[in-house]
């Protein structure tokens, strides 16, 4: 019980500097993520969490090259 309610709480404050989610459904998200971890194998987390890191990553890509902020490579001059 107490596993849900830290959760709920941990979700909410998460949910109020992430942009879509508002704070009663990241308290949701959190609630239901504490469940599923209990119920879960640690390699089965371990994996999830690497995985959510890897979409992150690419949704970060995806974005910095839809609004350009990508920095371009560096150039070495040449010896002429």
């Amino acid at each position: 019980m107490f596993g849900k309610i830290i959760g709920a709480v941990a979700g909410s404050k998460i949910a109020e500097s992430t942009r879509g989610i508002g704070g009663p459904s990241g308290a949701i998200l959190g609630w239901g993520a504490a469940s599923l971890v209990r119920r879960l194998s640690i390699p089965a987390v371990l994996v999830l969490g690497a995985g959510g890191y890897l979409v992150k990553r690419h949704m970060d890509k995806k974005d910095a090259d839809q609004t350009g902020t990508r920095t371009p490579p560096e150039v070495k001059p040449t010896a002429a």
